[in-house]
Protein backbone atom coordinates (compact mmCIF):
# COMPACT_ATOMS: atom_id res chain seq x y z
CA UNK A 1 0.00 0.00 0.00
CA UNK A 2 1.20 3.49 -1.14
CA UNK A 3 1.93 6.02 1.50
CA UNK A 4 -0.66 8.25 0.07
CA UNK A 5 -3.56 5.54 0.52
CA UNK A 6 -2.43 4.32 4.26
CA UNK A 7 -5.22 5.42 6.76
CA UNK A 8 -3.88 8.45 8.94
CA UNK A 9 -3.22 7.88 12.89
CA UNK A 10 -6.77 9.95 13.48
CA UNK A 11 -8.73 7.06 11.65
CA UNK A 12 -6.31 4.37 13.64
CA UNK A 13 -7.39 6.13 16.68
CA UNK A 14 -11.31 6.39 16.25
CA UNK A 15 -11.58 2.53 14.83
CA UNK A 16 -9.96 1.80 18.22
CA UNK A 17 -12.47 3.65 20.24
CA UNK A 18 -15.49 2.16 18.01
CA UNK A 19 -13.87 -1.38 19.41
CA UNK A 20 -14.59 0.11 22.81
CA UNK A 21 -17.65 1.29 22.16
CA UNK A 22 -18.65 -1.95 20.45
CA UNK A 23 -17.14 -3.59 23.37
CA UNK A 24 -19.33 -2.06 26.03
CA UNK A 25 -22.62 -2.41 24.02
CA UNK A 26 -22.01 -5.91 23.66
CA UNK A 27 -21.23 -6.29 27.78
CA UNK A 28 -24.24 -4.38 28.26
CA UNK A 29 -26.30 -6.36 26.04
CA UNK A 30 -25.11 -9.47 27.63
CA UNK A 31 -26.06 -8.08 30.73
CA UNK A 32 -29.75 -7.58 29.66
CA UNK A 33 -30.00 -10.48 27.29
CA UNK A 34 -33.93 -12.62 27.76
CA UNK A 35 -32.80 -15.88 27.04
CA UNK A 36 -30.46 -17.92 25.09
CA UNK A 37 -30.76 -16.85 21.38
CA UNK A 38 -31.63 -13.05 22.13
CA UNK A 39 -31.40 -10.92 19.56
CA UNK A 40 -29.87 -7.84 20.78
CA UNK A 41 -27.03 -10.00 21.62
CA UNK A 42 -26.50 -11.54 18.21
CA UNK A 43 -26.40 -8.04 17.14
CA UNK A 44 -24.23 -6.53 19.35
CA UNK A 45 -21.63 -9.33 18.78
CA UNK A 46 -21.93 -9.14 15.02
CA UNK A 47 -20.58 -4.74 15.69
CA UNK A 48 -18.41 -5.82 17.76
CA UNK A 49 -16.57 -8.45 15.25
CA UNK A 50 -17.39 -5.69 12.61
CA UNK A 51 -15.55 -3.18 13.96
CA UNK A 52 -12.33 -5.62 15.62
CA UNK A 53 -12.21 -6.24 11.90
CA UNK A 54 -11.86 -2.65 10.77
CA UNK A 55 -9.40 -1.99 13.21
CA UNK A 56 -7.55 -4.94 13.00
CA UNK A 57 -7.06 -3.96 9.45
CA UNK A 58 -6.32 -0.07 9.58
CA UNK A 59 -3.82 -0.83 12.53
CA UNK A 60 -1.50 -3.50 10.19
CA UNK A 61 -2.26 -0.79 7.08
CA UNK A 62 -1.11 2.36 9.50
CA UNK A 63 1.40 0.57 11.31
CA UNK A 64 2.15 -3.18 10.45
CA UNK A 65 0.91 -4.46 13.90
CA UNK A 66 -1.80 -6.31 14.41
CA UNK A 67 -3.96 -7.26 17.59
CA UNK A 68 -4.24 -10.08 19.94
CA UNK A 69 -7.36 -11.21 19.37
CA UNK A 70 -9.78 -12.56 16.70
CA UNK A 71 -13.90 -13.19 17.12
CA UNK A 72 -14.62 -16.56 16.33
CA UNK A 73 -17.54 -16.62 13.39
CA UNK A 74 -17.12 -12.85 12.49
CA UNK A 75 -16.50 -13.68 8.55
CA UNK A 76 -19.47 -16.58 8.23
CA UNK A 77 -21.71 -14.82 10.84
CA UNK A 78 -25.24 -13.75 9.20
CA UNK A 79 -26.43 -10.19 8.48
CA UNK A 80 -28.52 -8.49 10.40
CA UNK A 81 -31.94 -9.93 10.47
CA UNK A 82 -34.68 -7.64 8.37
CA UNK A 83 -37.53 -9.96 8.14
CA UNK A 84 -41.32 -9.85 9.36
CA UNK A 85 -41.11 -9.00 13.27
CA UNK A 86 -43.97 -11.56 13.59
CA UNK A 87 -43.48 -13.95 10.80
CA UNK A 88 -46.83 -15.91 8.82
CA UNK A 89 -44.72 -18.44 7.53
CA UNK A 90 -40.95 -20.40 8.47
CA UNK A 91 -38.91 -22.90 6.29
CA UNK A 92 -36.73 -24.61 8.40
CA UNK A 93 -33.80 -25.65 6.44
CA UNK A 94 -31.23 -28.80 7.54
CA UNK A 95 -28.61 -30.61 6.18
CA UNK A 96 -26.72 -33.66 8.42
CA UNK A 97 -23.84 -35.57 7.38
CA UNK A 98 -23.27 -39.44 7.95
CA UNK A 99 -20.83 -42.00 6.98
CA UNK A 100 -21.90 -45.63 6.52
CA UNK A 101 -19.54 -47.62 9.13
CA UNK A 102 -21.72 -50.39 9.46
CA UNK A 103 -23.27 -51.92 5.55
CA UNK A 104 -24.28 -55.03 6.62
CA UNK A 105 -26.35 -53.41 10.03
CA UNK A 106 -26.83 -51.05 6.90
CA UNK A 107 -28.63 -53.50 4.87
CA UNK A 108 -29.86 -55.93 7.30
CA UNK A 109 -32.31 -53.14 8.53
CA UNK A 110 -33.37 -51.97 4.78
CA UNK A 111 -34.27 -55.85 4.06
CA UNK A 112 -36.38 -56.04 6.77
CA UNK A 113 -38.18 -52.99 6.43
CA UNK A 114 -38.44 -54.12 2.75
CA UNK A 115 -39.96 -57.92 3.75
CA UNK A 116 -42.68 -56.20 5.64
CA UNK A 117 -43.56 -53.36 2.84
CA UNK A 118 -43.34 -55.47 -0.20
CA UNK A 119 -45.09 -58.62 1.83
CA UNK A 120 -42.75 -61.40 0.36
CA UNK A 121 -42.41 -59.84 -3.24
CA UNK A 122 -39.20 -60.77 -5.42
CA UNK A 123 -37.55 -57.49 -4.82
CA UNK A 124 -33.61 -56.82 -4.40
CA UNK A 125 -33.51 -52.55 -3.75
CA UNK A 126 -31.84 -53.78 -0.40
CA UNK A 127 -28.75 -55.66 -1.91
CA UNK A 128 -26.46 -52.30 -2.48
CA UNK A 129 -26.06 -49.55 -0.05
CA UNK A 130 -27.35 -47.05 -1.63
CA UNK A 131 -30.55 -48.84 -2.41
CA UNK A 132 -30.70 -49.69 0.98
CA UNK A 133 -30.44 -46.05 1.84
CA UNK A 134 -33.04 -44.84 -0.16
CA UNK A 135 -35.27 -47.70 1.23
CA UNK A 136 -34.44 -46.34 5.25
CA UNK A 137 -34.46 -42.87 4.10
CA UNK A 138 -37.78 -43.56 2.58
CA UNK A 139 -39.79 -45.22 5.59
CA UNK A 140 -37.86 -43.38 8.41
CA UNK A 141 -38.49 -39.36 9.10
CA UNK A 142 -35.02 -37.71 9.18
CA UNK A 143 -35.32 -37.04 12.50
CA UNK A 144 -35.94 -40.63 13.77
CA UNK A 145 -33.16 -41.47 11.50
CA UNK A 146 -30.94 -39.05 13.52
CA UNK A 147 -31.97 -40.21 16.49
CA UNK A 148 -31.35 -43.72 15.49
CA UNK A 149 -28.25 -43.78 13.17
CA UNK A 150 -25.81 -46.56 15.40
CA UNK A 151 -29.19 -48.97 14.53
CA UNK A 152 -28.44 -48.20 11.03
CA UNK A 153 -24.58 -48.73 10.45
CA UNK A 154 -24.54 -44.97 10.16
CA UNK A 155 -22.24 -42.44 12.14
CA UNK A 156 -23.00 -38.96 12.33
CA UNK A 157 -21.12 -36.11 10.98
CA UNK A 158 -21.61 -31.80 11.05
CA UNK A 159 -24.76 -30.89 10.79
CA UNK A 160 -26.99 -27.18 10.56
CA UNK A 161 -30.09 -26.30 10.63
CA UNK A 162 -31.56 -22.57 9.63
CA UNK A 163 -35.10 -21.36 10.84
CA UNK A 164 -35.80 -18.23 7.80
CA UNK A 165 -38.68 -16.11 8.04
CA UNK A 166 -41.36 -16.01 5.14
CA UNK A 167 -44.15 -13.67 4.58
CA UNK A 168 -46.29 -15.89 3.19
CA UNK A 169 -45.97 -19.85 2.82
CA UNK A 170 -44.35 -20.97 0.06
CA UNK A 171 -46.30 -22.68 -3.01
CA UNK A 172 -47.18 -26.52 -2.78
CA UNK A 173 -44.05 -27.55 -4.81
CA UNK A 174 -42.86 -24.59 -6.14
CA UNK A 175 -39.48 -24.92 -4.68
CA UNK A 176 -38.95 -28.31 -4.26
CA UNK A 177 -36.19 -28.79 -7.16
CA UNK A 178 -34.07 -26.60 -5.37
CA UNK A 179 -34.93 -26.05 -1.78
CA UNK A 180 -31.89 -23.77 -1.05
CA UNK A 181 -30.91 -21.78 -3.31
CA UNK A 182 -33.45 -18.95 -2.94
CA UNK A 183 -32.34 -18.12 0.80
CA UNK A 184 -31.94 -14.57 2.25
CA UNK A 185 -29.18 -14.04 4.67
CA UNK A 186 -31.31 -11.24 6.61
CA UNK A 187 -34.61 -13.36 7.22
CA UNK A 188 -32.66 -16.14 8.91
CA UNK A 189 -34.50 -15.96 12.49
CA UNK A 190 -32.10 -18.26 14.04
CA UNK A 191 -29.42 -20.60 13.43
CA UNK A 192 -27.36 -24.20 15.20
CA UNK A 193 -24.35 -25.90 14.14
CA UNK A 194 -23.11 -28.80 15.06
CA UNK A 195 -19.63 -29.79 13.76
CA UNK A 196 -16.42 -32.29 14.68
CA UNK A 197 -14.40 -29.43 14.84
CA UNK A 198 -15.67 -27.84 18.08
CA UNK A 199 -15.22 -31.08 19.60
CA UNK A 200 -11.64 -31.77 18.39
CA UNK A 201 -11.12 -28.52 20.03
CA UNK A 202 -11.99 -29.25 22.92
CA UNK A 203 -10.46 -32.81 22.96
CA UNK A 204 -7.41 -30.68 22.13
CA UNK A 205 -7.54 -29.20 25.49
CA UNK A 206 -8.45 -32.05 27.31
CA UNK A 207 -5.38 -33.89 26.20
CA UNK A 208 -3.74 -30.65 26.61
CA UNK A 209 -4.67 -30.60 30.38
CA UNK A 210 -4.37 -34.24 31.19
CA UNK A 211 -0.86 -34.35 29.42
CA UNK A 212 0.33 -30.91 31.94
CA UNK A 213 -1.48 -33.23 34.64
CA UNK A 214 0.51 -36.11 33.96
CA UNK A 215 3.88 -34.41 33.70
CA UNK A 216 3.58 -32.97 37.10
CA UNK A 217 2.60 -36.73 38.49
CA UNK A 218 5.56 -37.54 36.82
CA UNK A 219 7.73 -35.03 38.31
CA UNK A 220 5.99 -35.57 41.86
CA UNK A 221 7.31 -39.32 41.71
CA UNK A 222 10.69 -38.55 40.22
CA UNK A 223 11.69 -36.36 43.30
CA UNK A 224 9.59 -39.14 45.77
CA UNK A 225 12.63 -41.63 44.66
CA UNK A 226 15.74 -38.73 44.83
CA UNK A 227 14.38 -38.36 48.53
CA UNK A 228 14.22 -41.78 49.35
CA UNK A 229 17.59 -42.57 47.60
CA UNK A 230 19.40 -39.90 49.57
CA UNK A 231 21.95 -40.65 52.32
CA UNK A 232 20.02 -39.97 55.34
CA UNK A 233 21.89 -38.98 58.81
CA UNK A 234 21.27 -40.87 61.56
CA UNK A 235 22.43 -40.41 65.24
CA UNK A 236 24.53 -43.58 66.54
Amino acid sequence: MSDAAQPTAAEVRAAAEAVKTALDRHLAAVERRSGEDDPAVYEAFNQLAAAAEVYDELLYDRYDEVTPFEIPGADDSLPPYTGPEEPNALSVLIRRDYAVVEPQRLLAQAERVEAVDDEGADTEASVTVHGALGILFGEFEADEIASRHKEFGLEEGDSTLWVTAADEPAEPGEWLEAPFEQIDPQRVICRFDVSAVFDDEIDDDADLEEDEELEELEDGVEDDVEDDLEPQDADR
